[in-house]
Parts: structure tokens; C-alpha cells; sequence
């Protein structure tokens, strides 16, 4: 059943609208957001879809096929912190939406995922979903860079999930056959055309069986190691006599970010690092020269070159990053000896949920049935949720 029919059945008549938000993945760009990295991503034609009808007293009520707790909440009376479910994203959403619009109508909806949760962006397809159908019934016109700020707003500061920019940049500026280049430090972006000579591809997602949620997770600890490298460079650097040193004040911690610190200071003290927030950092600095090759590579047509540092991308995660489940690293191992995968890696922060690929549409059953046949071998548990989809490029909502 699709959230247009479950809303005419719980609703018994049908629902005023539709609100779309496609998913995204990161072939490569992965955990530098939040430092103002650079990267690359796609839309794909899956996401969130939300069916909805105008509420007049006020009252916001969400059903949804993926989880069983209903959402429900007044649009002047939404609660100041998190409740720990599904609706904080919408809660969040509402709350520092109201901070600066007037809202005076709710709305009864029924909100569908067209893929299992994890590592697509799904917490913030949901508050794009959301605060479309939400905006639409307010005759609120959100500028595009807003729903990008509401969705970071919500996510950052009331759910707590020190997430980047990426997500909702995706899945608001995408556009079909075009490779997003972003630049999250001055949000500079670039929408690269697919080259006339690239070979054909499709964007397969390889969900592991296991659901996954960042809050809660390892995530947010990544983010401070990385802030923690940056402030202890600048610390180190501080009026060291060097050209390249910092010679003001560093700021707090809480500020940090790796972008902030050129990569010749970086090589220069990189040693002084405890191990770990120098693993981290390398991944940082790494990533940004393989977004960079990455997008050459596109404009170049040649996605065999692309597909090589998406790759490369997974193995430095796991590596460097040290983010993935057994069963994400597991999928990474196979998809690295199957032909027809141009690159595959994980998708979104790595602790379960799905891998990615650009893939060759000549080998879509060999792929499937490799795949299937090698991780089921070894994740028999995951028999009756291991699933395989295929997706295209899609546009993002402001295009």
C-alpha cells in the first residue's frame, strides 16, 4: 500500500496533495561536510513521498509505513526538546520553522519511504518531505537555501546529530544526469553534465539487512576527533615562527574545522597527532583531492577513472575514517572482485544501512546474483531483508 491509498483509508477521503523528496547518495565527499570539505553527490528517482491534507485546528498528524508510532504534535505547541522517535525530525522541522514564519494551519499526511532506512539521507528527505507539504498548506514560499537551513537546524540542534550540509544540498539543487560539486566552506556548487562519451550506468543500492540511525551511533564522537585535530594544530602551529602558522587566537573547540587548517600545516605536525585524530585528519585532506580528481574525471566522461576513487573513498572510511559494519565492509569486499561495478562504498555515515555503486546495466544480474550469493554466504540472518535496487539520477526538489 502507497501513502495515497493508506490516506484514503485512514482518512476516508483522498489527500490534498503529494510532497517529494529523493534520496542521495555521496560517491565521494564522505564525512568532510561537517569540516566545510568538498564533494560530490547525486539524487536518485527514490525517496520520501508524504500525502496531506490541510488541518485548520492547528494540529500536526503523521502517519507513516515505516514505523509504527504515529506522529502527532500543535504547530504552537511543539515541545522545546527531543522525544527520542521518528517525529523529532519533523518536531525540529516545525519548531525552528516557526521561530521565524507564522504558522497558523497543521495537517493530517501519511509519509512512505520508497527504500529500507540507512545511508541514503533519509532524516533529511524526511524534513524536506515535511516542511514542503507543510509550507504548502501555511501559502509559505521557502526560498530553496531555507530548506537546506531549517533541515540543518532541525537536525543539528534539536535532534542532535552534528551532520554537514551535503544531505539537504542533494536533495534541494540535484539535478538529473548531473554530478553535484560542492564546496560546503562558501557553498559554491557546480552541476556537472554527464559527458556525451561517459559509458552508460545505473546507481545500484545494496541494503545490508540492518537498519541504522546516527543518533546514538559513533557519529557524532568522528566529528569532535576531526574538531580536536584542527584545534590541536592551530595549537601547535600558534607563533611557532613558521610562514605558515597560526599567529591568533584559535578559537574554541566547538568552532574547529579541518578546513580551516591548510594541508602544509597539517603535513607539518601531523606526527604530533595521537594516532587516531591523524587517521581521521588523513581522511579529511585525502578526500578532498579525490573529490577533486573526481569531478575532472566526470567532466572527462571517463567513469571507470570516477568509479576508482569511489573506491578509494570506501577503503579510506573503513581505514582511516574507521566507520562500516562487518556486513558494509563485507558488501565493500565483494563489490571491489564483482564485475561491472564501475566503484562501490558505503552509503552515509557507515554503521549499518546500505553501500552504493555506479554499476555497468549490462551486468545488473550478475552483479545480483554475486552479491546475493557471497554476503549471504556469510550474513545468512539478513536471508528476508538483504535487498538489491537499482535507481537513476533524479532532480532535486528546486529543479
Amino acid at each position: 500500500m502507497n501513502c495515497v491509498q493508506a490516506f484514503e483509508t485512514i482518512y476516508k477521503s483522498a489527500p490534498h496533495a503529494t510532497s517529494f523528496c529523493p534520496y542521495r547518495v555521496c560517491p565521494i565527499g564522505a564525512h568532510v561536510d561537517h569540516q566545510y570539505g568538498k564533494i560530490t553527490g547525486l539524487a536518485i528517482d527514490k525517496g520520501i513521498t508524504i500525502a496531506y491534507r490541510a488541518k485548520q485546528n492547528g494540529v500536526v498528524e503523521l502517519n507513516s509505513l515505516n514505523f509504527e508510532k504515529r506522529a502527532q504534535f500543535h504547530i504552537h505547541n511543539v515541545p522545546e526538546k527531543k522525544e527520542n522517535d521518528w517525529a523529532d525530525y519533523l518536531r525540529g522541522a516545525t519548531y525552528k520553522l516557526s521561530q521565524r514564519y507564522s504558522l497558523h494551519t497543521g495537517m493530517s499526511g501519511v509519509i512512505e519511504g520508497s527504500l529500507p532506512i540507512g545511508g541514503l539521507s533519509s532524516s533529511a528527505a524526511v524534513i524536506i518531505s515535511f516542511l514542503k507539504a507543510l509550507c504548502d498548506v501555511n501559502n509559505i514560499a521557502l526560498p530553496a537555501s531555507e530548506y537546506i537551513e531549517y533541515t540543518l537546524l532541525a537536525e543539528n540542534e534539536y535532534v542532535g546529530v552534528a551532520v554537514g550540509k551535503l544531505d539537504p544540498f542533494c536533495e534541494v539543487y540535484a539535478k538529473k544526469d548531473h554530478l553535484l560539486y560542492l564546496d560546503t566552506k562558501d557553498d559554491s556548487y557546480e552541476l556537472i553534465p554527464s559527458n556525451p562519451d561517459m559509458k552508460p550506468y545505473e546507481i545500484a543500492i545494496i541494503y545490508s539487512g540492518m537498519e541504522r540511525t546516527l543518533v546514538g551511533s559513533m557519529f557524532n564522537m568522528r566529528v569532535d576527533e576531526l574538531k580536536s585535530a584542527a584545534f590541536a594544530i592551530k595549537a601547535y602551529s600558534l607563533g611557532d615562527g613558521s610562514g605558515d602558522s597560526f599567529d591568533v587566537p584559535y578559537g574554541k573547540h566547538i568552532d574547529m574545522r579541518l578546513r580551516d587548517v591548510p594541508n602544509a600545516v597539517y603535513r607539518r605536525y601531523m606526527d604530533r597527532l595521537p594516532d587516531m585524530w591523524r587517521r581521521r585528519a588523513e581522511h579529511f585532506y585525502s578526500e578532498n583531492v579525490r573529490v577533486e580528481k573526481g569531478a575532472g574525471a566526470w567532466r572527462r566522461g571517463d567513469i571507470d577513472a570516477y568509479g576508482k576513487l569511489i573506491f578509494e573513498s570506501g577503503y579510506s572510511s573503513i581505514y582511516n575514517y574507521e566507520t562500516g559494519s562487518d556486513e558494509l565492509k563485507s558488501i565493500y569486499e565483494i563489490m571491489l572482485r564483482t564485475d561491472g561495478i564501475f566503484g562501490g562504498r558505503f552509503s552515509g555515515a557507515g554503521f549499518r544501512g546500505c553501500c552504493m555503486a555506479l554499476i555497468d546495466p549490462a551486468f545488473k544480474d550478475r552483479i545480483v546474483e554475486n552479491i546475493t550469493r557471497e554476503y549471504l554466504a556469510v550474513f545468512p540472518q539478513y536471508k528476508n531483508t538483504f535487498l538489491i535496487n537499482f535507481c537513476q539520477s533524479s532532480d532535486g526538489v528546486n529543479n
